[in-house]
C-alpha cells in the first residue's frame, strides 16, 4: 500500500490536486482511498458530485460507539473510496484533536483491512503542521509527502514550514518529502521562484500544473477535470502528475 500525504496552504488548490490525482490513479487500475483532513471537509467534493459527505466526527456525534464503516465511507467517481475526518463543533474543541479522533475511529473499524486500497491519499491543511495536522506523517500513516504550492509568497512560506516538519519526522523513519507539486497562479517568475524554494528545502519539482479555467468549469459540475474533461490538456497534466508521483514513491509500503 502506497501512503501519500498532500500538504499545502489553504486555498492553494491542494484538494483539487489530490482529487484529480485520485481519479487519475483510479483510471490506471489502482484502488484509491482519499482521506480529507481539513475541518472544512471539502476534500472529496469533486469526487462525490459536488456534495459534502458525512464526516467521521459528524457520525461519531450522531451515533457514538455505534458508528460503522458504512456511516463514514462514500464511494465516489472512479470507485475512489472517500472519507472526511471533519472538524469540531464551531467554537468548541480543537481541529487537530478532531483529526486524531477520526484516525483512531478509522483504525478501530478496520477501514484499510476492509477496502484494501493500493494507494491512500491524505489531503492535509498545511498552514500549520502541529498536533492532529501532523498525524499522517508523525504516526506512520503516510510515508510519502508532497507539497502543493504556487509562486506566491505565503504559499511558499507554508511549503517551507511543511518541509521542516517532515525533516523532523524523517529521523524517526516516519515520512519523507518526495517533492513539490507546482500549481501555477501565473505569478511573475513563478517557476524560478519555486525552483529556488526546491533548492532551499533540498527537494525537487515533481509536476508543473498550468493555470487553466477548465479546472473551475469541472468544479462547477462537481467533478474532477479527469472525469469531466478527459480529453483536455489539463486532464493530461494530472495524469502525467500521477505517473510521476508513482515513480517517485516506487513500491514504498
Amino acid at each position: 500500500m502506497i501512503k501519500i500525504a498532500i500538504y499545502g496552504k489553504g486555498g492553494i488548490g491542494k484538494s483539487t490536486t489530490a482529487s484529480n490525482l485520485s481519479m487519475a490513479l483510479s483510471e490506471m487500475g489502482y484502488t484509491v482511498m482519499q482521506v480529507g483532513c481539513d475541518p472544512k471537509a471539502d476534500s472529496t467534493g469533486n469526487l462525490c458530485g459536488g456534495r459534502k459527505i458525512t464526516t467521521v466526527l459528524d457520525a461519531i456525534r450522531e451515533k457514538g460507539n455505534d458508528v460503522t464503516l458504512d456511516d463514514i465511507v462514500t464511494v465516489g467517481d472512479g470507485g475512489v473510496i472517500c472519507i472526511e475526518a471533519g472538524g469540531p463543533t464551531p467554537g468548541v474543541g480543537c481541529a487537530g484533536r478532531g483529526i486524531i479522533t477520526a484516525f483512531e475511529k478509522m483504525e478501530k473499524l478496520g477501514a484499510f483491512e476492509v477496502y484494501h486500497p493500493d494507494v491512500v491519499i491524505y489531503d492535509v491543511l498545511g498552514d500549520v503542521v502541529c498536533g492532529g495536522f501532523a498525524m499522517p506523517i508523525r504516526n506512520g500513516y503516510a510515508r510519502n509527502v508532497f507539497v502543493v504550492t504556487s509562486g506566491e509568497k505565503m504559499a511558499m512560506y507554508a511549503a517551507g514550514n511543511i518541509a521542516i516538519a517532515v525533516d523532523n519526522f524523517k529521523a524517526r523513519g516516519y515520512a519523507r518529502l518526495r517533492g513539490i507539486l507546482l500549481n501555477c497562479r501565473n505569478v511573475e517568475d513563478e517557476l524560478a521562484k519555486v525552483e529556488k524554494l526546491a533548492d532551499d528545502i533540498e527537494s525537487t519539482i515533481i509536476s508543473v500544473l498550468p493555470r487553466d479555467g477548465i479546472v473551475q468549469e469541472a468544479e462547477n459540475m462537481g467533478k474532477t477535470v479527469v472525469a469531466a474533461f478527459p480529453e483536455s490538456a489539463m486532464a493530461a497534466a494530472y495524469r502525467d502528475m500521477a505517473k510521476r508521483v508513482l515513480e517517485v514513491c516506487g513500491d514504498d509500503q
